[in-house]
């Protein structure tokens, strides 16, 4: 057989070189005219929600927000194979995996309908977003952000208000997500005896703590609409009444205000 096969080769070689020339060109020709792609696509249709919601604990996040909405609402969706979740601190995602060759797009429309009652979730963080299509090379970078010097809080502005949007302006990138972030709070520490003794109800505590702050979660107070504060009511004509809070120095505005 060895010996057929090398008189073969050298009796038709020049049709084999012909060949191995033809099929090189058809190869750059169709290379040329490939979609570019780093790799193809081999993963099954699927579509990750985010919750984000800062101070709260991987624990605090995985009952107060994955739970209700991986068991409650996305339990169920049509063409859904699997459903995986991860809770970290301040964050929650929700990784829906659908039957191959399920439209990608009616399976996003399918999320986004039962998305629409998470107003019923407890409201303790952002409501949540469904991430643009991935690839499925997924994540292709990760960056960390470390300092001796600078808190925390500061790296988290940092990161909230300059990096990633500055991430998101490059063309192709569907996400930033920022693991860890911490966000200025205002803790308040109540002593019982000190209320009694002074006659201080802790529903007063809470709506003055609320009210000091720039815009406020808590919907009974003032703060949770900033800049209406109500309105002069005459026989003609209704005045509304504005919030003007004093500012020493522009460290005192919200990063989203300063200049």
């Amino acid at each position: 057989m060895r010996a057929f096969l090398e008189s073969a080769v050298f009796k038709f070689g020049g049709l084999v070189i012909a060949g191995a020339i033809g099929l090189m060109v058809i190869g750059v020709v169709q290379m040329r005219n490939a979609r570019v792609d780093v790799y193809p696509e081999f993963t099954p249709p699927s579509v990750q929600i985010q919750t984000e919601a800062l101070g709260l604990s991987a624990a605090e996040v995985e009952q107060l927000i994955t739970l209700g909405l991986e068991q409650d609402l996305l339990n169920g969706t049509p063409w859904l194979e699997s459903i995986h979740s991860s809770s970290q601190p301040g964050l929650s995602v929700i990784d829906l995996v659908f039957e191959p060759g399920t439209d990608i797009y009616a399976a996003r429309q399918m999320v986004q309908e039962r998305l629409t009652q998470a107003h019923a979730l407890p409201n303790v963080g952002t409501p949540p977003i469904m991430i643009e299509p991935l690839a499925s090379t997924s994540r292709v970078a990760m960056v960390g952000l470390s300092s001796k010097r600078v808190s925390l809080i500061d790296m988290s502005v940092l990161a909230r208000w300059k990096i990633k949007p500055k991430l998101m302006g490059i063309p192709g990138v569907a996400n930033v997500s920022v693991f860890g972030q911490r966000d200025r709070q205002l803790q308040v520490q109540v002593d019982p005896a000190q209320l009694r003794s002074r006659g201080v109800s802790l529903t007063q505590v809470i709506e003055t703590a609320g009210n000091a702050l720039w815009v406020s979660p808590l919907t009974f107070v003032e703060a949770s609409t900033p800049g209406t504060g109500g309105f002069v009511e005459s026989s003609n004509q209704r005045l509304a009444i504005q919030h003007v809070l004093p500012i020493s120095s522009p460290a005192d505005l919200p990063p989203s205000c300063r200049r």
